[in-house]
């Protein structure tokens, strides 16, 4: 008779694998950068000094054409959290809290609690401070580790816009950029966020539990604020003014308003263009920030080295959605088109390629499966992504036809008119139908990659038979688009 003690091990090994336990169970490092455009060096952006997520990619597969879902923080990191479309989380806007509006929801951090692992998040993961806790987190999220505004004129002036604000309803922030000086790293939120996430990292490194360990960068978002060294790496009159022209012949809605950008204290708030030298000013400044947060992911790579971590981690680094600098005279998100909706993504896994790329067509929803499947637990059911472990396999596998994009327009971005996107190979193609039980077609945009990527041409016959592939593309956006 074989006792009950002999047979424990071996009814524990079966519950772990009935709960989706791997023996070989890797660590998760989930690095969130906030508003960072795919223009990074290893991008083949020239002139921006991203030294240490270059190296990243080296270390792993960089992703050419990655794609947001919604082209805003909040909607945009409810989509990926829980592996949703907008269309199911119901967050379109940059402040609706994932939780409240899907409490049912199975979230990544929840998954992998579930799983044993050891959530934490430090700095912004979510928009709202404390989505997701309990159920996703172990801890209470780490959130607003350091300063904004480090001198005492930007303090003193988001101090007073804030005061405004309370009395007229606008102006919430202080300047747009700060030139830090010789300051110490860690005042400025970003450094304290890194240098926080590396002290937990090392207590980590005698856990008996595997981590997924959330880190949530806000530069480049705005204000452009960053140490005066990281200002010095740009030659401001060397920095080329976008064309301001409105290009895109007849784009139905699609325009970013940017008032986010007019938030802050010294942006005109009734101006419809910025002048030469303020558009030099804020992209030196978003240059400066992008380096500055460079460097807090090149400070937590190296921790992970140092702790010997990195043999038995995944590395994830992605962008929440894209940023326009002045291109077509527009500045912030809150768009459908290219430039809103693009974002890098790097992925690095022990065992997996390095130093490769891929032009996969890749959204954000895919990162839950993708990360379930490489760190060894099961993936959930019912998630609208893909794993993307075949395209780290081989970057030039065939993959998706299309991802997914969508925004509103109208008053805080849920307005009466819906635009999906999808972006093909060659096209983006964007219907903007009513948000109604009509669902009536307003309007298309077509934009061909292979001609005048400036030009909706939307109207010519030419295009005649890809327009219908591409609606009926549109009408899967609801879930995810087997490859083919």
């Amino acid at each position: 008779m074989i006792s009950l003690k002999k047979l424990l091990p071996s009814l524990g090994f079966l519950i772990l694998s009935n709960l989706g336990f791997s023996a070989q169970r890797l660590n998760v490092l989930f690095i969130a950068v906030d508003d960072l455009r795919p223009e990074l060096n290893c991008y083949g952006k020239e002139g921006i000094h991203s030294p240490h997520i270059n190296a990243l990619a080296a270390r792993g597969t960089l992703f050419e054409r990655a794609y947001c879902q919604v082209a805003v923080c909040g909607a945009s990191r409810a989509s990926l959290m829980t592996g949703l479309r907008p269309q199911t989380t119901r967050c379109w806007n940059f402040k609706t809290p994932m939780r409240e509006m899907n409490p049912d929801a199975l979230s990544m951090p929840q998954h992998f609690k579930a799983q044993g692992y050891n959530t934490l998040s430090i700095g912004k993961i979510y928009h709202a401070h404390n989505d997701d806790f309990p159920q996703g987190w172990s801890e209470e999220p780490q959130r607003g580790l350091g300063k904004q505004y480090v001198s005492p004129e930007g303090m003193a002036a988001a101090n007073k816009a804030r005061r405004t604000q309370k009395t007229t309803g606008v102006r919430t922030a202080g300047p747009s950029i700060e030139n830090g000086g010789d300051v110490h790293e860690d005042e400025y939120n970003d450094g304290a966020v890194a240098k926080t996430a590396i002290a937990r990292m090392k207590k980590l490194t005698d856990s008996k539990e595997p981590f997924f360990l959330a880190v949530g960068f806000s530069k480049p978002h705005l204000p452009f604020n960053a140490p005066g060294k990281y200002w010095d790496l740009y030659d401001r009159s060397k920095i080329k003014v976008p064309s301001r022209d409105k290009v895109i012949n007849g784009l139905p809605y699609d325009g970013s308003t940017w008032g986010e950008l007019k938030n802050y204290s010294d942006i005109p708030l009734k101006t419809k263009e910025l002048d030469d030298a303020k558009t030099r000013e804020l992209i030196h400044g978003y240059c400066a920030a992008v380096s500055y947060m460079d460097a807090q992911v090149g400070r937590l790579i190296a921790a992970l080295d140092e702790t010997g971590l990195a043999k038995n981690t995944v590395i994830v680094l992605w962008g929440d959605h894209g940023y326009y600098l002045g291109d077509y005279g527009e500045w912030c998100k809150h768009t459908t088109y290219e430039v809103a909706a693009h974002v890098p993504l790097i992925i690095a896994a022990p065992g997996l390629p390095k130093n490769q790329r891929t032009k996969a067509l890749t959204e954000l929803v895919d990162l839950f499966p993708t990360i379930c499947d490489l760190s060894g637990n099961h993936i959930p059911k019912n998630l609208h992504g893909l794993s993307l472990k075949p395209v780290l396999n081989d970057p030039a596998v065939k993959w998706r036809e299309g991802a997914f994009s969508q925004y509103f327009k109208g008053k805080k971005g849920v307005g009466k008119v819906l635009g999906t996107s999808v972006r093909t190979d060659r096209y983006r193609y964007t219907e903007w139908r009513k948000k109604d039980h009509t669902g009536k077609l307003e309007d298309i945009t077509l934009i061909d990659f292979q001609g005048n990527h400036h030009q909706n041409v939307a109207a010519d016959p030419v295009h005649r038979a890809a327009l219908k592939k591409l609606a009926e593309l549109a009408k899967k956006s609801g879930s995810g688009i087997q490859p083919k």
